[in-house]
């Protein structure tokens, strides 16, 4: 069974700095994209930033220049550096894989259980 946890969510005030890491661990052949998602409270969730096996990144454009998402293919991990955090930053931050249980099978999808972050003085 795969399992998808994030850790690092916390407290912090504007302008300050966290670090989020996502673990992926199982019966995982291979992971191919792995992305950071966020989410408030009646809203839907959007995705944050993405990586590819190779290293190709994306970012939204609210967080561009401020957040950094790396990944470890050796490990199945992932995180997140969260720079000059500001208020509209604080949601619950998913992290998600798309992976291979089998090298001739499909991909499927899977979610962590989520994070808080809370920007706040």
């Amino acid at each position: 069974q795969v399992q998808l946890v994030e850790s690092g969510g916390g407290l912090v005030q504007p302008g300050g700095s966290l670090r989020l890491s996502c673990a992926a661990s199982g019966n995982i052949f291979s992971i191919n994209v792995m992305a950071w998602y966020r989410q408030t409270p009646g809203k839907q969730r959007d995705m944050v930033a993405r990586i590819t096996t190779g290293g190709s990144t994306n970012y939204a454009d609210p967080v561009k220049g401020r957040f950094t998402i790396s990944r470890d293919n050796a490990k199945n991990t992932m995180d997140l550096q969260m720079n000059s955090l500001e208020p509209e930053d604080t949601a619950v931050y998913y992290c998600k894989a798309l992976l291979r249980l089998d090298p001739r099978g499909p991909q499927f999808q899977y979610w962590g259980q989520g994070t808080l972050v809370t920007v706040s003085e």
